[in-house]
């Protein structure tokens, strides 16, 4: 066998125990959200979840992308915080933020056109609609219903082209991805008052996808090396062999990403760094967990249960 830059296996408790640090106060955040709020969420949800106001307008000022931060300070003048701001073509601004009350004269909503018309002169009203709570509900539970069937296709597909055993601990590393970006944005929702939203749900789909193939690039070498070098080599050092070929692999793929992603959030809109920010936590939580509980795991368990190298 081929000298190791890393003995994974030697050093499994590290890694486990290391996890347990981020995976435990991440649930313990969530449990005091739950507490916290009155919807009993484990995250601060956005309006994409629990309903509120879409107002469109079109200026006669020219708009520039500079402007989307004086609006929102306007808005906050008013009482109008985690608003949605888009900047799309003719000057037309777009305000997605929690229900105002748009009846009466003296409404939440006529309190944000006076607000605007003041800052930024004429403007007309293009659209006033509202995301009620009920459509809010069904959206969070198709998201929820999203995961869990993104959850049992990956075992499925793992259990057919691997084991169990090494579906198992697949999922496990998914979960563990999962419960640490959600754990961060708990705290920021807390800390910071960060709200989630339906484009938190495809960072959370992104970040599993990306996360399962770097352990299939993994198990794929163990099950490989397992079929040649089974007799003369115990699992464990498989496993540390196939680590150690597919490492230097697993975080130039994950560097250029994070590179990209890092940009995209110091230079994209606000409207997305929310989205950014979970991809940026979960393809390094990701890529860490392939490489270090992952395997480590299923080397522990093949110890555990007896089991000598064999063919995968």
């Amino acid at each position: 066998m081929n000298k190791n830059i890393i003995d994974v296996v030697k050093y499994r408790w590290v890694w486990i125990t290391l996890s347990l640090f981020l995976v435990i106060p991440s649930l313990a955040v969530m449990v005091y959200s739950m507490i916290k709020y009155e919807n009993h969420s484990p995250l601060r949800l956005g309006i994409d979840f629990t309903g509120g106001t879409l107002l469109q307008y079109g200026f006669e000022q020219d708009l520039q992308k500079e402007d989307i931060a004086k609006i929102r300070e306007q808005l906050k003048t008013v009482g109008v915080e985690n608003a949605i701001i888009q900047l799309q073509e003719d000057n037309t601004v777009s305000i997605r933020t929690k229900f105002l009350e748009s009846q009466s004269p003296d409404s939440e909503a006529a309190k944000v056109n006076a607000s605007l018309k003041q800052a930024f002169g004429e403007f007309v009203p293009l659209q006033v609609s509202a995301i009620g709570p009920t459509l809010g509900k069904e959206l969070f539970q198709n998201a929820l219903i999203a995961l869990l069937l993104a959850f049992a296709g990956i075992v499925a597909y793992l259990s057919v082209r691997f084991s169990l055993d090494y579906a198992m601990f697949a999922l496990v590393a998914l979960f563990h991805d999962a419960i640490f970006v959600c754990g961060m944005f708990s705290l920021f929702g807390l800390l910071f008052g960060t709200e989630i939203d339906s484009l938190f749900i495809t960072a959370i789909l992104t970040v599993i996808g990306f996360s399962v193939h770097d352990t299939i690039v993994v198990f794929d070498r163990v099950r490989e090396n397992a079929k040649f070098h089974a007799r003369n080599n115990t699992f464990n050092e498989i496993v540390n062999k196939s680590v150690n070929q597919t490492l230097a692999r697993s975080i130039n793929t994950s560097v250029t990403t994070l590179v990209t992603l890092f940009a995209l959030y110091f230079l994209g809109g606000v409207t997305t760094r929310d989205f950014v920010l979970a991809m940026i936590l979960g393809i390094a939580i990701g890529t860490y967990s392939s490489i270090f509980n992952a395997s480590v795991l299923l080397a522990w368990w093949r110890e555990y249960t007896g089991k000598r190298p064999r063919a995968a």
